[in-house]
């Protein structure tokens, strides 16, 4: 069986893809401007479309996993707390906030990768305090309300 041929704007478009993505995003920029719809190289433009949202998405369970790690490591290690973890813990919000104020949709998210986001807050609180990991819970306790709320800090 034969792959179907690409035509010479498709291949050069998937040679540019693989070269260099950046300057390919910017000639499919130029194209819809110019709408030239049949030069587009669809494939790749819907994969860097879903891509987008997952970057977005990473970038918020990624500050939410470095915001829980931070308030466990202030829960369970109360001798120990800081003005670094303060600050972290308020930067990490903040990046939450900015997200969320940026793409709505993501508060909704939030819910969905909490379990995740708190496995991994609790594998780099591990790793980061030396404690046992049976000191932590399982279940994540705090809410999301709580998570956000620049006034909480757990006791």
């Amino acid at each position: 069986m034969t792959s179907p041929q690409l035509s010479s704007s498709e291949s050069s478009s998937q040679q540019l893809y693989e070269i260099d993505v950046v300057a390919w995003a910017d000639r499919m920029a130029e194209l819809l401007r110019a709408k030239r719809f049949d030069e587009i190289d669809l494939v790749n433009l819907i994969e860097e479309v879903e891509d987008l949202g997952n970057r977005h998405r990473d970038a918020l369970s990624s500050h939410l996993t470095v915001l829980l790690m931070h308030l466990l490591k202030w829960q369970y290690q109360p001798t120990q707390q800081s003005s670094s973890w303060s600050g972290s813990i308020k930067n990490a919000r903040k990046q939450i906030r900015r997200l969320i104020r940026k793409y709505p949709s993501l508060k909704n998210y939030l819910f969905q990768c909490l379990p995740e986001s708190y496995q991994d807050a609790v594998e780099d609180a591990i790793d980061e305090t030396g404690l046992d990991d049976s000191t932590f819970p399982k279940d994540c306790l705090y809410s999301i309300e709580q998570i956000l709320d620049s006034e909480f800090l757990p006791k």
